[in-house]
């Protein structure tokens, strides 16, 4: 049985993300809003507090993620690197989810290192910045369709293709690059790397404009003949069609639960300013009273806050599985799915609730509805999510069920 209450480690290691959000990027959040693609220099100061959190086992998505706490017995339950995770990006979240994706060294990159790579590998690749080249041109959720090439070549690996919508793709100094290692073998051949953007050949093409998320920067990257060291291959080498490339997919059993929190942490904050507003006009809201009995915004709220709850909680239970190495393919995308549906709900209800006040850009209501959209969208889209949900329950595999 899972324990949902938090323990009084996990509430103190998640306050710093709370401060920071409430005392650093709430007042800035419009201003990075308003003029896209400028970098957050306000965030250079936080660099330290996330690594000495990453350093305690409290990382917000860092490499420390997904790891477990090695210095626990393996027997229990534990409650580590990806339930700290996920409440200090809640947290995050809470105040602005594009400066939230903007922290230095704490790109989703980090996340798919820590969910593939080696002891080893952790070692040597050591304190990157790393974002995450999944979609391309010719796809997007589809993640089997990569056409990116990385080609044996001696003791280095030789990747050419085209990567878009990557995340921190222009700030970050690695990116992780999903490429196929042979065509002809399909997914299977699917494999991760680790490549410096100083590399020979790589270069961002440009950024995009957006509806939300405007303080994130969102890069087209091309690789022309990339050149990185067989090592920089995550996990291992081999290609098994037994196994597909699951290796590869591990890495959203981590990542699509701290996207998930990303939603649940922004839909929080909507939650919480319309109530203010709600109470402001004189709105009374009883709990000891059912919705039917009390006015039509109350009841209307009632209903967002127990859907927020349940988003919260399916979040919650896929870190805790993943920290105690229970598999979490089918919770990951439960969590994903409800949560992204959730965030775009609330976000844009509370928005219609609020009125002309939250149309306005008096409050930030109207941010988050925009930057609320996107989290039900990367990393695997709604649709993807219950496309993986209905494969697990019925026990059909990605040929038996498209």
């Amino acid at each position: 049985m899972i324990n949902l209450e938090l323990p009084g480690f996990l509430k103190k290691g998640a306050n710093p993300g709370h401060q920071a959000a409430a005392e650093i990027f709430r007042p800035i959040s419009r201003k990075y809003d308003l003029a896209e693609h400028e970098r957050p220099v306000e965030l250079d100061t936080m660099a330290s507090m996330v690594e000495g959190m990453a350093d305690a086992g409290r990382g917000m998505a860092g490499a420390s993620g997904g790891r477990g706490d090695k210095k626990k017995k393996s027997d229990g339950i534990r409650n580590g690197g990806n339930m700290a995770a996920v409440l200090n990006v809640l947290e995050l979240c809470w105040g602005d989810v594009a400066l939230t994706l903007s922290i230095p060294y704490q790109g989703l990159g980090n996340s798919a290192i820590a969910a593939v790579a080696t002891d080893e590998q952790l070692e040597r690749i050591g304190k990157v910045w790393a974002s995450m080249a999944i979609t391309e041109p010719g796809f997007g959720s589809d993640s089997a369709a990569v056409s990116t090439t990385a080609t044996l070549d001696g003791d280095e690996y030789v990747i050419n293709g085209e990567k878009i919508f990557v995340t921190a793709g222009e700030r970050s100094d690695h990116v992780v690059v999903w490429a196929s290692v042979d065509k002809s073998k399909g997914r299977a051949a699917i494999k991760s790397f680790v490549v410096p953007k100083s590399a020979d050949g790589f270069t961002v093409e440009r950024l995009e404009h957006k509806l939300g998320i405007k303080a994130s920067d969102t890069a087209v990257l091309r690789l022309d003949n990339v050149r990185v060291p067989k090592e920089n291959l995550l996990g291992s080498p081999e290609v098994s069609t037994k196994k597909g490339f699951a290796g590869a997919m591990a890495t959203f059993d981590n990542t699509r639960p701290l996207v998930a929190a990303m939603a649940v942490g922004c839909a929080r904050g909507a939650l919480e300013k319309l109530r203010e507003v709600l109470e402001d006009a004189g709105e009374v809201i009883d709990y000891d009273k059912p919705k039917y009995a009390q006015s039509a915004a109350v009841a209307e709220y009632l209903d967002l806050e127990s859907d927020w709850e349940a988003a919260y909680l399916l979040t919650l239970r896929a870190a805790w599985m993943a920290d105690n190495k229970k598999p979490n393919t089918k919770e990951a995308s439960i969590a994903k799915a409800k949560a992204g549906r959730v965030g775009t709900h609330v976000t844009l209800k509370a928005v219609e609730l609020a009125g002309p006040w939250g149309y306005s850009e008096r409050e930030l209501l109207e941010k988050w509805g925009r930057d609320s959209k996107i989290l039900d969208i990367f990393e695997g889209t709604q649709q993807i999510q219950q496309l993986i949900v209905a494969r697990r329950e019925l026990g059909l595999s990605s040929k038996e069920l498209k």
